[in-house]
């Protein structure tokens, strides 16, 4: 235990996408606008899938965990998605597209560097949509690195959190969870992970510094 009474934190794990990148949406905004899909059809077809209500096994669910491939999920998410014109949206290569304009984020890579100084852990858990991560930078800075697909497990199902706890070898409560999707931050906060809901690298970096030495607030 600090002096707060709270246990010491050992490790930080990092969400991928959204986190250690631009934001996803700005991705997506860029990609409806160039390649001309209606937001409405997406819109529609992301809370179906994807919501809080959304039944087990979605398209996206199995995206997750591997059961489909990026181009198998890639037929079945054309078939929902239209046009602005209302005509059918090209097969291939949507999910790439989405992905097309994400960004890796220097703050948080920084940031990171500045944990591992510290001498904290970091770890990376991820759900993975068939995109393609620079696994050779993140196996130099993550340990461990937990892709949902790869792995047949998702976030926020907290198997998937007990698995990355069980290869970090640490309790719960001395590891923090930096995710920028809710129900993923609420999923690692019911088996007793603090939690961190990113919105920007500043504030994250001001959420960290509660948590562990050696991290400092933005000025």
């Amino acid at each position: 235990m600090n002096g707060t009474g709270m246990a010491t934190v050992r490790a930080v794990v990092f969400d991928y996408g959204g986190v250690l990148t631009t934001p996803v949406r700005d991705s997506i905004a860029a990609w409806l606008e160039r390649d001309g899909i209606d937001p409405g059809s997406f819109s529609r077809t992301l809370k179906s899938w994807l919501s809080r209500s959304a039944p087990a096994g979605t398209p996206i669910h199995r995206l997750e965990t591997g059961e489909l491939t990026a181009e198998e999920f890639d037929e079945i998410f054309a078939a929902e998605l239209t046009l602005m014109d209302g005509s059918p949206v090209p097969r291939g290569g949507l999910l790439s597209g989405l992905f097309a304009d994400m960004r890796p984020d220097p703050a948080m890579f920084a940031l990171i560097e500045e944990l591992r100084d510290a001498g904290l852990r970091v770890g990376l858990l991820s759900n993975s949509w068939g995109n393609i991560y620079p696994r050779e930078r993140l196996d130099a800075l993550f340990d461990p690195v937990v892709i949902s697909g790869e792995v047949g497990m998702r976030k926020p199902n907290t198997d998937i959190f007990y698995l990355t706890l069980d290869r970090l070898a640490l309790p719960a409560d001395q590891v923090v969870f930096v995710d920028d999707a809710e129900p993923n931050v609420e999923g690692a906060a019911r088996i007793g992970l603090h939690t961190i809901w990113h919105t920007d690298a500043v504030s994250t970096r001001t959420e960290l510094a509660r948590f562990v030495t050696g991290i400092h607030e933005v000025a």
